[in-house]
Order: C-alpha cells, then structure tokens, then sequence
C-alpha cells in the first residue's frame, strides 16, 4: 500500500493539472514505447482471424485516443473549430453508438459471435475498458491511459503465432491488471469525491468562455444535441434567473443542514454534480457555495452515448470479480481514506442537478452480456455494504446532508421551453402553503395503526402499511413534513414503515426507475419484505425477474420497504399530464406525484439516532425498522446501500384510508382525490 501513500502526499496542494505532470512524468517512457507497440499491430499478420480484426480495429481506438491526448497536451484543440471538435467527438464513441454498435466489439453480443464463447467475453471487456480511459485521456491522465495500452499489447502478444492461447491466461491477465492497478482507479474517484484541489471540472466552470460553446467538448464525454441546446438554451436567459435557479439549489442545500441542526461551518468541500450543460447555473452555485466557505469537488453527467452499451457493460466485472479482488479494493479504498480522513470529514455532501426528458428505455437482455453469478452477486452485496460503512465511518452520516433538484433536457420535445419554465415554476412552489396542508395530512396519518392503499381500473395494488406507534402524540410524530429543502421541490410526507404487519400488493403499470423503464410493475410484500416481484418487459419470466433484482433489488434476494409517502404535489401531476411527459420524470418529482414506496434502506439510513423535528416542533421518531434496528448488533445485517421510490400516479389511485386501533377509519384519498378536510386544494390542478 505504500505506492497510494507516496500519490497521496505528492498530491498534497496540488492541482489536477500538476498531480497529472507529477505521474506523467514516470510514465512518459513506457508511454512512447508501448505507443510504438501498438502503431505497429495495423500493419503485423501474425495474428489469425477473426482476432486479428478484433486487435487492428482496437489498436485503431488506441492511436486515436494517443492523438487527441497529443492535442491536448500541446493546447492545439483550443483553437480547433466547433466543426473538427464535434467530429473528434464523434469518432471517440462511435462503435458504441446505436448505428455502429452491432458490429462493435464492445457489443458482448458480436464479440462472442466473431470471437467465439471462450475468447469472445474476455476481449470485450478489454474493448470495454478501452473505451473508458476517453476521459482520462481529456484530464491528461497519461498513466492510466498507458497501463490500459500496456494490457492490451500484452494481450495481443498472446494471440501471435500458430497457437492460440489459453483463455485461462487472458483471464489471469485482466485479473492481475485490475487488481494491482486498483489502488489508482479507486484513488482517483475517491480523489474527486474529496478533494477540490482535483479541478478539472471547476476549471472549466469557472474560467471557460461559457458563450463558446467549444467548452462543451474540453470534458471527453459524448456530447449530443441535449448538450448543445442546453448550453445554447441557459446562455439566452437573464443572468437574474440564472441567479435564482441557482440560489433555489444552493439555498435548499444550506437548509437541509440547518433543519436537521447540522453545523455547515465544520464542513470544507460541497460536490456539486450537475449535467453537462448546467455550467451557467453551476457557476452562480459554486460562488453562492463560496460565500458558504465551501470549495466544491465536482461530477458530470451527460447523456449516454447508447444507453445498450451501459446495460451490456453494467456487469462487465464479472471476467475478475472474486473475494481476493473485492479485499484488495476495499484496503486501497480505507488506506485513502485514513491517509486523508481530514479532508473525508470536511466533505459535506452531494448537491445534485438532475436531468429528464429522455425517451424512457428498455434494455435487450442478451446472454453473452457479462453477469455475475450467484457468489459474485453476494460479493457485489459485500463489496457494497463494506464500502457503505467505511464512508460513513470517514464521512459521519448525522454530520453530511444534500440537496436534489431537477430540469428538463431538449429531447422532451418541441415544447421543451415551456417545460423549463413550468419546472423552474414548481421547483420555487410556496412551500408555507404546502407545509400547512401536509401538517394536516400528518395530523390524521399520527392517528393510524396502519394505512390501506388501493388501485384502480387495472391498478392491481392493494397494500396494508403498518405505522409507527407514538408514545406521546403532543410531542412525537410518525411523518416528516418534507418541503423544499434536500428534495426539491415541494410536496411529500414520509415515513419508515413498521415491517411487521406490512403487507399486500404494490402494482405500477409504467415506472421509470433509474433510467430504465418498467412496464407492470408488482411487488408483493410479507411484513414488509419483498418476497415476490414480476414485470412485463419481456416474454420470459425470468428475464422479467432478473431484470428487477438486478436493477431494483440490487442483486439482493430481498428488500425492505423502507419508505412510505403521499406525495401532494399536484401541479407537477398535472404538468406532467398536459405535457404527456409523466413517463418521462425523474424520481425526485415522480415521488411527489401520488403515494410511493421505497424498496431499501430508509429515508434515515445511517441517522437514526440524530433527533430531527417538523416545523411544528414534533419529534420524527418513526426512522428505524426492524433492519435497520441491526446496526446496534450487527452491522452488516443492517443496511442494503439502496434505497429506490416506486410512484402510483393520481389517476391509477383509489383510496388511502387511515385505519385507528379501534377500528375507525378517515380517507385522506378518496377516487384519487384529496378528501380530508384542509387539502382541497390540492385538488385544483387535478
């Protein structure tokens, strides 16, 4: 572990730009040689096919990436044309954009087809990681993108001669490449989450000429029209509103910190996640963050070159996966972290700008893909546990907060202006009126022992909901009235279910959750655990079934439910509805838009015993369950790392009707209307 502690302290106030020299510079021979290496592979026949197709065509991605890291380095794109950017851009991605994309290696599907099931899955995740190191190659990153080259070229000396090689020997070489390299993969993310002096990003926030929009392609991401017109579209507006976006977002952040009673003033570093785009309103928050003293660390997102590519790759681990690894990734990660726990316990927390509007997608579930199997998905669920409380253990849950808040992108349509200006609208939503009505809501939902949810027309969910019960009702509650702080915008009380006692059906006709879309969503619960779950994406159960516990159960044989809510935001229902866009929300305003439950850790994860109030004063006691209870006995048993909101909409809604220990009940919804007293109001947009 010595060669992290060595990075780390050669990093110590540095720019990304200088740490970037300082490994550079010990890489910088080995670079020229293996350069040389792989130049030469075009024009060598000692490679059979069809692997030597496989090798010219990659060494081809290699020379490319070589060249563009030399543009970079000798500043020559700065004075490049937008027409020679984009078309440098366009060459980076495209085998793996939708039209080039079944005839790419990094396709699991074509790999295996031309290169055969021993070779074929060990090669594409070769070509896959490949394609990873484009961002580096933009952030100067010399070293890594020569260990990747270095891989190959080692690979492809295998493949030379009468003889093919043992695919065991590949396999051992993918190995040890990503086990002995980890300490600077994980370095350098745990890097940018921490340490601001990594300012690659803030770099171009703050200093690029945000009306060139040249800008867009100094990242390396793959840069489409939602990019372009969304730069172009935030440059047209007044500096004022960019200004109040901003201050919605930054304001909201500095409350989440005051309402829970958390001292902001111990706290260093902000990370700001925004979409590339965003930079306009990244650059007003970052110097409303200032004011706040806090320096940002900073992550984008962009949209995806070909969403199939990422679902192909999502697994892409399992060629190497195995207990040795994941021991070794979690010592490099906790070595970091002790090295730097000063800098871990200045960090504050994520203040993310999100984006929607995409066409909701639905992945081909191919069976070359690389899959963990039964154990790696147990050591995934390990691996992810670990690292879950190794950062709280760095990074104090009850000392860090956050704040969400989302936009629309061009690609929601040709009435994607108005879109904007009606999220910017809801996003700053009179959050006093909200509170007072939620106040109500929570007022009858303190009085229940459980709460009955059910559908209607083909809506088949029928779910009892067992709550918290209140030692002292003038001074505790069950619900957080939650306006518009951490989760913007405004609209939603919640709770952590009691388990015990949490039963029946859960049903969605069309969710999107985390960028993939589910069509006839159903869950079952059994004292609050999920113990059956199907969907109808596809003609084969089990692909249905696999396709949830991957993506929504996160490899777990089960889940909690581990929030329950009604959401009261009815304008962005009906926003959503006038648009025909309801498909197209996020989670952050989906939840907003009907009754949702989570599957995962509670809405308290890793802050149960901090004690938090509602703007009435009540105590929110209702943050633990019977899972999260184990914290105190064993860890491990305690916490999943996931936490994923399902939405019934207004109009798939019959009734939530509050049932008393003695019998009575109160709707609270009636036909998918608001019907307690106080709430009519809500029914307006309706």
């Amino acid at each position: 572990m010595e060669a992290i502690k060595d990075r780390v302290e050669v990093r110590t106030d540095m720019s990304y730009k200088e740490f970037y020299e300082s490994t550079n510079a010990a890489a910088e021979e080995r670079f020229e040689l293996v350069r040389e290496r792989v130049a030469q592979i075009k024009e060598e026949t000692g490679v059979r096919e069809p692997f030597a197709d496989y090798f010219k065509k990659n060494a081809a991605f290699l020379q490319l990436l070589c060249g563009v890291y030399d543009e970079i380095a000798a500043g020559v794109d700065k004075n490049q044309m937008m027409e020679e950017l984009e078309a440098r851009n366009q060459a980076l991605y495209a085998d793996i954009r939708p039209q080039a994309y079944e005839t790419s290696y990094a396709n699991p599907e074509y790999a295996v087809k031309m290169l055969g099931g021993e070779f074929g899955p060990l090669l594409n995740c070769v070509a896959v990681h490949l394609r990873g190191r484009i961002e580096k190659v933009f952030r100067g990153d010399l070293e890594q993108l020569t260990i990747a080259m270095e891989l190959f070229v080692g690979i492809y000396n295998c493949f030379e001669g009468e003889e093919l090689p043992e695919s065991k020997q590949i396999r051992q070489d993918i190995y040890w490449y990503s086990h002995d390299y980890s300490e600077i993969f994980y370095e350098e993310s745990l890097r940018r989450l921490l340490d601001p002096g990594e300012d690659f990003e803030a770099e171009i926030v703050e200093h690029a000429d945000l009306s060139d929009l040249r800008y867009l392609y100094r990242y390396g991401v793959y840069i489409g029209e939602n990019e372009r017109k969304m730069a172009a579209f935030l440059n047209s507006l007044p500096e004022e509103e960019i200004q109040a976006m901003a201050d919605t977002y930054t304001e909201g952040y500095r409350i989440g910190f005051e309402t829970t009673g958390k001292d902001l003033s111990k706290k260093q570093t902000v990370e700001v996640r925004y979409p590339v785009g965003f930079e306009r309103m990244a650059r007003a928050a970052v110097s409303n963050f200032a004011k706040m003293n806090l320096k940002p660390t900073m992550r984008i997102s962009s949209v995806s070159a070909n969403k199939q590519f990422d679902y192909d790759s999502r697994e892409v681990r399992a060629i190497y996966f195995d207990k040795a690894y994941v021991e070794r990734c979690l010592e490099v990660r906790k070595t970091y972290l002790e090295e730097n726990k000063k800098m871990a316990a200045g960090y504050a927390g994520p203040a993310v700008i999100e984006v929607f509007g995409e066409e909701p997608f639905s992945p081909v579930s191919k069976k070359e893909a690389p899959r963990y199997n039964e154990k790696q998905q147990q050591l995934n669920v390990y691996e992810m546990s670990m690292a879950g409380q190794m950062l709280n253990q760095y990074i104090k849950g009850e000392e860090r907060s956050f704040t969400i808040i989302a936009y629309p992108i061009p690609e929601i349509g040709d009435r994607f202006e108005e879109i904007f200006r009606e999220t910017v609208k809801i996003n700053t939503l009179d959050y006093k009126l909200y509170q007072t009505i939620q106040q109500k809501i929570i007022d009858v939902l303190d009085t229940a022992d459980r709460v009955h949810i059910t559908g209607k027309g083909a809506n088949k969910t029928d779910l009892t909901v067992n709550i918290w019960k209140l030692k002292d009702a003038t001074k505790e509650t069950a619900f957080e009235n939650c306006v518009a702080d951490v989760n913007i915008p405004v609209g939603e009380v919640f709770t952590s279910p009691v388990l015990e006692g949490t039963n029946g059906k859960l049903f969605v006709s069309q969710v999107y959750l985390n960028g993939l879309n589910y069509e006839n969503l159903e869950f079952t619960f059994t004292d609050g655990m999920v113990t059956e779950y199907t969907c109808s994406n596809f003609e084969d159960e089990e692909e249905n079934k696999n396709y949830i516990k991957d993506n929504v159960l996160k490899h777990h044989e089960t889940l909690p439910m581990g929030e329950f809510a009604i959401g009261t935001n009815t304008i962005a229902y009906r926003m959503a509805r006038d648009f025909q866009i309801a498909d197209k929300l996020p989670i952050l305003i989906a939840e907003k838009t009907g009754p949702h439950f989570a599957v995962g850790d509670t809405c308290y994860s890793h802050e149960e015993d901090n004690v938090s109030y509602n703007p009435d004063g009540k105590a929110i006691v209702a943050r633990e369950n019977s899972i999260s209870a184990l914290r105190k006995t064993d860890l491990d048993k305690a916490y999943f790392n996931c936490h994923t909101d399902i939405t019934i909409p207004y109009d798939e809604l019959d009734r939530i009707t509050v049932i008393r220990a003695d019998g009575t009940t109160e709707d609270i919804i009636a036909d998918g209307k608001f019907v307690l007293a106080g709430t009519e109001t809500l029914n307006k947009p309706l």
